[in-house]
């Protein structure tokens, strides 16, 4: 008889235990997971928390209104410290986590080598800010962006410095990653025969002291001095040159415009051209997103929005879907339409949006002004 009890006990016990794991496993279904992936810590930091904010902004008001397919959606943020090594170790993190999609990587350098962990498991990926047109040239049907492309804006800026400022001779600068190598290479080849580049180097991120490099390029005299990279080492670069007495224009591409920059170089980034997307306050799909922003995080970030809109093109996506199943979504994102901050979206089969008008701004008194629109970009 005691036999019997001891046995009725454990089975009570088991049953027990068997509906708590049972409970505790329904309860990790309870919510659908997205992920966002940037430079969270670091030099870059500002950029990163740019991204997970806008992210974040999105999330929270589908969740004020009762979530996506019945769910509170869950904001799950890491930190790549736009390292590709880091970038596969936290793609890996995220999908094991279980994530639905992911709205990142914001590096170029970080996106690509991530998205291969992230389409091994047919996870949606959808990056607010990384260019490098090799992203998107990969045969990945779950990757896709929401900005533009190098070969884009590469164009964008050649046409301004040969037909607009109409100079023939510029010094190139690049910063030896994937994105602003190849922003550099895109400037370059889209310049073709119509100016000459006659000083081409490549500078480590992470450095502090360009003069060296500086020095060099001076004595070639450009007429005008180009950089692919981000803010960081390119306010240096600007702070330095004029130091030196190098005083031609400067210009750069999307990494470079951020407050931070201006911060860095002070009065010497006066005047510089950098190509980037219009400016939001000028759209009025962009309006309630600007204030609700500001009310909860201040002045948004360049790819704040970028971030905010990749976020409901992949929530939207889930609830058309009805599932959280990662081909499907991927399926969905390639046939939508998507009414957004920055306007309509759509994509072609590589996942790249069907129009980004990139155009030329320029710093004046400490702020970013439009400066120049291309004719496709001023219709």
């Amino acid at each position: 008889m005691k036999n019997r009890y001891t046995l009725l006990s454990l089975g009570i016990i088991f049953l027990l235990l068997s509906m708590f794991i049972l409970n505790s496993c329904a309860k990790k279904e309870e919510t659908i997971k997205i992920g966002v992936a940037g430079p969270m810590t670091g030099d870059q930091s500002k950029m990163g928390m740019d991204v997970k904010n806008g992210a974040e902004l999105a999330i929270k008001e589908w969740n004020q209104r009762g979530g996506a397919l019945g769910k509170k959606i869950e904001l799950l943020v890491e930190d790549d410290q736009h390292d590709p090594k880091q970038a596969v170790a936290v793609a890996n993190k995220l999908v094991n986590a279980g994530i639905a999609g992911v709205i990142g990587h914001f590096n170029s350098s970080a996106s690509i080598p991530a998205s291969s962990v992230y389409n091994k498991a047919k996870i949606p990926m959808i990056t607010p800010a990384s260019t490098n047109p090799q992203f998107t040239e990969q045969g990945f049907t779950n990757v896709f962006r929401v900005c533009g492309r190098d070969d884009q804006q590469g164009l964008v800026a050649a046409t301004f410095v040969a037909n607009i400022l109409k100079l023939r001779k510029v010094a190139v600068i690049h910063d030896k990653t994937t994105y602003g190598q190849g922003l550099a290479d895109e400037f370059v080849k889209a310049m073709g025969n119509k100016v000459e580049v006659i000083y081409y180097s490549g500078i480590i991120q992470g450095d502090k002291d360009f003069r060296a490099v500086l020095t060099a390029l001076k004595g070639r005299k450009p007429q005008l001095l180009y950089f692919g990279g981000i803010y960081t080492e390119g306010g240096l670069l600007i702070k330095q040159a004029r130091e030196l007495g190098l005083n031609i224009p400067f210009m750069s591409g999307d990494g470079v415009i951020d407050a931070k920059f201006v911060e860095i170089a002070g009065p010497a980034s006066e005047g510089s051209y950098l190509t980037f997307s219009p400016d939001p306050a000028h759209l009025p799909s962009a309006k309630d997103f600007l204030t609700s922003y500001r009310s909860n995080y201040g002045e948004p970030g360049p790819y704040s929005i970028y971030s905010y809109d990749a976020a409901n093109v992949m929530l939207n996506a889930i609830t058309t879907a009805q599932t959280i199943e990662g081909e499907k979504i991927s399926t969905v994102i390639h046939a939508m339409k998507h009414s957004g901050a920055l306007g309509e979206m759509q994509w072609d089969k590589k996942g790249d949006v069907l129009k980004s008008p990139y155009i030329v701004w320029t710093t004046r008194n400490g702020k970013f002004e439009e400066h120049w629109k291309p004719v496709e970009a001023a219709q």
